[in-house]
């Protein structure tokens, strides 16, 4: 073959290859996307909106018919205390009446018993009546319970008294006090026998006592400091004053109520600092309830 023929073959087949390839020479590989590239398309591309859901707070209804004053709605300090206070004097004072009735009729029983005289049949069903209310042992001599109910039966100091239900209420806006009218802080444990406590251990059956009335609040705070084994020595000192003829000294008593909170000491002094600041709002207090019989 002649070298004119080989060059022709050789341009042919080259220009065959050239038509075969020369379609694909112009396609170029989509390269792959980088994260930043891929993280900018992505904040090019309309955003998915996301509507939040509306939490709706359940109003937890009251559970008593008592109207209440709205607390939290005074901002006025002094006008608040003295709302307050005006507000739980009447039954605080109505508790204290009832009871110096009863220990004067105690007292008059225990004259009768230590000059041998004896009791009525209708006084001695009432003592037994009492004994069992303050918890006073059936079994002890008539002498006996007597005594016994002279050291449980007495009254609380009325400032003692308030500013502790303004302490445990935070001055009547407690979700407690308004709710169960539960201005002590009292505790029960019988099941759905008032609120349950928002930060309650895991396995605890205590529930924050409900009542009806203020009346009812009152009395149970009464029950619980005259018969709790917790506060014998609060009934240890008070009956030790009674007993000396000195007067109920609201920040003496403060002091046998260590138990009354986890903070012993610390709630103690908070609750006679309230009763030195707060003086002026007990000057119309009876004083024959600060004084010894």
């Amino acid at each position: 073959m002649s070298i004119v023929n080989r060059i022709t073959s050789a341009v042919l087949l080259i220009g065959l290859v050239v038509s075969i390839v020369a379609p694909f020479t112009f396609l170029k590989p989509k390269p792959l996307a980088t994260l930043d590239e891929t993280e900018s398309r992505a904040e090019q591309q309309p955003k998915k909106t996301h509507t939040p859901l509306k939490v709706i707070k359940k109003v937890e209804k009251p559970l008593h018919s008592v109207t209440l004053p709205n607390f939290s709605a005074i901002y006025d300090i002094p006008t608040k205390k003295k709302r307050f206070f005006d507000f739980m004097r009447p039954a605080i004072r109505e508790h204290n009446n009832q009871l110096l009735k009863t220990r004067a009729k105690l007292e008059y029983w225990l004259e009768q018993t230590s000059l041998e005289l004896g009791l009525t049949n209708e006084e001695q069903e009432e003592l037994a009546n009492l004994a069992k209310k303050y918890r006073v042992s059936k079994h002890n001599s008539t002498l006996q319970q007597l005594d016994e109910l002279l050291v449980k039966v007495d009254m609380i100091p009325e400032s003692l008294v308030l500013v502790q239900a303004a302490n445990e209420s935070a001055w009547g806006t407690s979700r407690f006090a308004r709710i169960g009218l539960n201005f002590f802080g009292i505790w029960c444990y019988k099941p759905k026998c008032g609120m349950v406590p928002s930060g309650r251990n895991a396995g605890a059956k205590h529930e924050v006592a409900a009542f009806k009335s203020v009346d009812a609040a009152v009395k149970g705070y009464f029950k619980n400091i005259n018969t709790h084994n917790a506060y014998r020595v609060f009934r240890s000192i008070r009956s030790q004053l009674r007993e000396h003829n000195q007067p109920l000294d609201a920040e003496i008593l403060a002091t046998g109520l260590l138990p009354y909170s986890e903070r012993g000491a610390h709630y103690v002094l908070d609750i006679t600092d309230m009763l030195r600041h707060n003086q002026r709002y007990f000057s119309a207090e009876d004083t024959s309830f600060n004084a010894a019989d």
